[in-house]
């Protein structure tokens, strides 16, 4: 095993995945890749070789597997202080720190009415209002952080960090339902789309063979 491995899922797909996975390349630590497509019959067995919740993604590091998204940030940001992965000011890392873990615990409605799908066309869904409200709670958090006009970056406080990482997949949701956001948000988005790693990404999620229909909720 390298010394350092992030176990992950289809990129087309986990929304997880992606969130460590920038996190990871923000930092600019060498690591290495184990993709295991989601979904499949031998899913199981294979997530349960690595990941002691089953569930991806996982940063296997020496003898050490952190398993879930949160304590994978942190650990990076503790290993590499020098990506910034959380704002230098207390106050504004604390702020990252809350908004990080509200998207980490909240918007069940709309993971569930608008899941991760890199592969679909852009297109409109429809949803119920408790979508709605998620999204309009969204985009106030963005709204809010980018208001302050951070130095270093057009993110969410200045130049790419987790709290970005984490609100990436929201980006991807919105595209793919084409969600009426606001010319705020659609740059915010754009942004995300832009930088070199989430472009990387989306790149290879797109030549994924696999493909997961997801059930109308």
């Amino acid at each position: 095993m390298p010394q350092r491995t992030l176990l992950i899922g289809n990129r087309a797909y986990s929304s997880w995945s992606l969130r460590g996975w920038l996190a990871l390349k923000q930092t600019g630590l060498p690591f290495e890749e184990i993709l295991i497509p989601l979904d499949r019959p031998e899913s199981a067995a294979a997530l349960a070789q690595h990941s002691p919740s089953r569930r991806v993604p996982v940063l296997i590091e020496g003898g050490s597997r952190i398993w879930e998204t949160l304590a994978i940030l942190e650990h990076l940001a503790d290993t590499a202080p020098e990506a910034r992965l959380w704002p230098e000011d207390r106050a504004r890392r604390a702020h990252a720190r809350a908004l990080s873990a509200e998207m980490h615990s909240g918007f069940a409605s709309l993971r569930r009415h608008l899941p991760m799908d890199l592969k679909r066309e852009p297109e409109p869904r429809a949803y119920p209002e408790e979508v709605a409200a998620e999204i309009a709670r969204i985009e106030a958090i963005w709204a809010e952080c980018r208001s302050e006009k951070p130095k270093g970056g057009s993110f969410l406080f200045g130049a790419f960090g987790a709290a970005d990482a984490m609100f990436a997949p929201v980006a991807t949701r919105f595209r793919s339902y084409a969600a009426p956001i606001s010319a705020a948000s659609r740059d915010y988005c754009e942004a995300i789309f832009a930088h070199p790693p989430m472009r990387e990404w989306v790149a290879a999620a797109l030549k994924e063979p696999w493909l997961i229909e997801y059930p109308k909720p």
